[in-house]
């Protein structure tokens, strides 16, 4: 399978709907009372249910009564498929009007499946429910929910591609509130897992320091400066360029996000350069050329133009090539090169257009005005950069080796500084992932996992932990999936509630992971770009060769070793086992002999052994799957699939263990 890999893939938001009634029960409300209203909002993809039980029919045949009547389970499958149907039958005209013909063939009741006639024997019909069992149940189980150990359904949404993930999330909220007064009363709901709450927060942080260095930034003006109509006048450029960049962010589709935001935060101190430096002539000129305020602008402008584009572009050429780098990293850092660099011209333009205008009308020099290097803060300064300028121009030599020294000691450095593609944030959550040994079943593994959320969620700060077992794309097919994977979600309490963070309890869990070697674990950050349960790893190694066995060998010793060197966690192999199987080999010329095909014995297996649904029963609006199968004693070992029978095209059973070895 070749499947686009898209970031919004993700699920955005985990909702656990729990309640004291049967699962089948719970799993009907969370989906008609919760999932398909949600899915109708605006940017909501898809919803998808884990760990709940679909109501279904199954048909439940025992072997040897079908043998005992003569009947194949193809002649079941064929006659539950054949009389259980409603179709159109065409129109009848009536002059000026026409009716449309349905036949009326589904059986309006479950138990009404029991009268249903699947073949003869003689002269007597043979019913359903002479030859099998109909219960009224649920789909085989192929994943498992639980909320802090309390069985749960779980709703994965997930929003369309290009939809704002903030936007989504509170259009969800807003509307499950109003669908709490449609929910039975015994019936809660929980948001476990909430990606734009680490989004708001985020940004909520960058627009503090956006704020505070804006602040700042006028306040270091106004200790140089000296003038508060000056610092004004400078400090305009900053809100002026930022809000000016918008224009450009709407234009491009950008969004307000966290490398936006980190962008106009870097240019906050870029933008108001141009502004003082331009500002700054213009002063000198009035005090010290005793020039008019508007002659001071348009001539101090002209005069130190050149040099302030030159100082502009020479900074824009550094960060506007980063909107352009490849790969995964050209993604992130797009939009951040973009924001930076229309900033740092609009700070060039305003400093051009605003600042002198706002110069020529309020700049005033009073007679008495003390200059900056009146002050005594300046003087200070004034000496010791005197200082340092004459002892570079005396030792000249010294400067230029120490300015190499400096140069070449960016590789060592460098080199010698970790480095990381995200910065690892406390987010308050983490996720365990868990693989349990080939061939378990679905109760063994969710006995394993469960132990481990118990231990888990004893934790320090921890609020919840949301196990998930079996599939969670919603891509596979009823009664498919594998169950020998899970996830363990662990949400902990807010940062500013504890002195410890999350990686610290991170490191708690994997020492209980330790005391598991049987389960292949790994304890990580959520996965932003993916589904839940999927593993993350910083470092991959990738052994190829011919022979399978070999590199089994050679990845053993690998993560030997790796596993001794420390600051290596989580070491696994993606190597796994195939799961155990029986193998029916049929010997084809006996088959041949009887008229039986290879494709006969794959199909009365499937059906017998594996079950498939073969038709539909209708319940006012709603269809269920009605499931064909054996019954669990004439296939819940190897040697009772001997004992099944395949038909002859002359309707002769004939037993498989005549025909193949297991």
């Amino acid at each position: 399978d070749v499947v686009k890999f898209d970031f919004d893939a993700s699920p955005i938001m985990r909702i656990a709907v729990s309640g004291d009634r049967d699962p089948r029960e719970l799993t009907e409300i969370a989906r008609k009372r919760i999932k398909e209203d949600i899915e109708t909002l605006s940017g909501v993809g898809s919803v998808t249910i884990i760990g709940g039980e679909e109501r279904a029919v199954q048909v439940y045949v025992d072997t040897d009564k079908l043998d005992a009547y003569n009947l194949s389970i193809g002649q079941v499958r064929r006659a539950l498929a054949a009389q259980n149907i409603e179709v159109p039958g065409g129109r009848i005209d009536q002059g000026s009007r026409e009716l449309v013909l349905r036949t009326m063939g589904r059986l309006p009741k479950v138990e009404d499946f029991n009268d249903l006639i699947v073949g003869r024997l003689g002269e007597r019909p043979v019913m359903l429910r002479d030859i099998a069992t109909v219960v009224n149940g649920s789909e085989e189980a192929r994943s498992y929910a639980d909320l802090d150990g309390h069985p749960a359904v779980t709703l994965e949404v997930r929003k369309q591609s290009g939809s704002n993930s903030v936007a989504v999330v509170e259009h969800v909220k807003k509307r499950l509130l109003e669908l709490q007064e449609l929910i039975p009363p015994d019936i809660h709901y929980e948001i476990v897992k909430d990606t734009s709450r680490f989004i708001v927060k985020s940004i909520d942080e960058a627009k503090f320091h956006l704020f505070l260095g804006a602040i700042l930034v006028a306040l270091s003006t106004l200790l140089f400066m000296g003038d508060l109509r000056s610092t004004l006048i400078a400090a305009i450029a900053i809100p002026t360029s930022i809000v000016s960049t918008f224009t450009a962010l709407w234009v491009l589709g950008f969004t307000i996000n966290n490398l936006t935001l980190m962008g106009l935060i870097l240019s906050v101190g870029i933008v108001i350069d141009d502004a003082v430096v331009v500002l700054e002539n213009i002063y000198r000129r009035i005090e010290e050329k005793g020039e008019r305020p508007f002659e001071a602008a348009i001539n101090g402008t002209r005069e130190i133009g050149l040099a302030v584009m030159a100082t502009t572009l020479s900074l824009v050429v550094i960060f506007l090539p980063i909107a352009f780098m490849s790969g995964r990293t050209g993604r992130f850092f797009n939009e951040f090169g973009i924001t930076t660099a229309v900033a740092i011209l609009f700070s060039m333009l305003i400093s051009f257009t605003l600042t002198p205008m706002l110069c020529s009308r309020f700049l005033k020099v009073k007679k008495d005005h003390k200059s900056a290097k009146d002050r005594a803060f300046y003087r200070f300064i004034d000496r010791g950069y005197g200082w340092a300028l004459e002892f570079s121009l005396k030792h000249r030599w010294v400067i230029v080796l120490a300015a190499i020294l400096t140069v070449y000691a960016t590789g060592p450095l460098f080199r010698a500084v970790g480095k990381d593609f995200l910065p690892r944030d406390d987010q308050s959550e983490f996720e365990i992932t868990v693989q349990t040994p080939e061939g378990y079943t679905l109760e063994r593994s969710t006995q394993a996992i469960q132990e481990l959320a118990r231990r888990v969620g004893a934790l320090r700060g921890v609020k919840h932990t949301l196990v998930t077992i079996g599939d969670t794309t919603g891509l596979v097919g009823a009664g498919e999936g594998d169950v020998t994977t899970g996830a363990i979600y662990v949400r902990m309490k807010e940062l500013e509630e504890r002195k410890f963070t999350q990686f610290d309890v991170m490191a708690d869990a994997r020492r209980i992971l330790a005391e598991y070697p049987d389960l292949r674990t790994s304890v990580q950050a959520v996965n932003l770009f993916g589904g839940g349960g999927q593993r993350m790893s910083d470092f991959e190694f990738d052994l190829v060769g011919p022979e399978i066995e070999k590199l089994e060998e050679y990845s053993n010793a690998i993560m030997a070793e790796m596993r001794k060197t420390p600051g290596f966690v989580d070491v696994d192999s993606t190597l796994a086992l195939r799961k155990p199987e029986i193998r029916v080999n049929i010997d084809r010329k006996k088959a041949a002999d009887l008229g039986i095909r290879v494709e006969d014995v794959a199909g009365t297996l499937r059906t017998l052994v594996g079950g498939e649904p073969v038709t539909k029963y209708k319940e006012a609006d709603e269809q269920y799957d009605v499931w064909l199968r054996a019954s669990l004693l004439n296939r819940d070992d190897p040697k009772a699939i001997y004992n099944l029978a395949v038909a002859r095209p002359n309707g002769e059973l004939v037993r498989l263990s005549n025909l193949v070895t297991l």
